[in-house]
């Protein structure tokens, strides 16, 4: 009775050396697949970069000296816009903004800081309510009436400033 145990162990102890013969090797396999994987997959990357970078490379920065003027462009554009409508936004401004005798006037500024408007350096609130003019009113020149006025054909002449 002895012996059929002894066989038994002996069995079970070979099943298990196999099983463990068995994943180590599976184990062993898988890591140098895994490695020869991550070596093909690294010197692809460096195929790849040697191969894309440059045209890559060369494509932004052609990119960029097309972009380049048109930004510029685009810059100006912004720009003489700006110019052009700061004597409408100088007139409609201060209606927005509830302060109706600064319409035209050069010296409006109609930001906000901290909350608070700075309608203009003479009068930092704007003119006290009920006043209808402002003493230190100075209108905006538009700039297509230089042109005229130089001309004597100012269409402008006949409003009050």
């Amino acid at each position: 009775m002895d012996d059929w145990q002894k066989e038994w162990l002996l069995f079970w102890d070979g099943v298990f050396n196999e099983t463990d013969r068995f994943f180590q090797t599976v184990t062993q396999e898988v890591n140098e697949a895994a490695d020869s994987l991550i070596e093909w997959s690294e010197e692809l990357a460096e195929q790849l970069q040697i191969a894309i970078a440059p045209p890559l490379e060369q494509l932004d920065e052609q990119l960029n000296e097309m972009a380049e003027p048109l930004m510029q462009f685009a810059a100006q554009i912004d720009a003489a816009f700006n110019q052009a409508s700061e004597p409408v936004s100088r007139a409609i401004e201060p209606v927005f903004n509830q302060h109706p005798v600064c319409i035209g006037c050069r010296h409006y500024h109609g930001q906000m800081y901290n909350g608070v408007m700075l309608v203009c350096g003479m009068h930092p609130y704007g003119v006290s309510e009920g006043v209808e003019s402002c003493p230190d009113k100075e209108l905006m020149t538009w700039p297509w009436t230089h042109a005229a006025s130089d001309s004597g054909n100012d269409p402008f002449d006949d409003l009050p400033r």
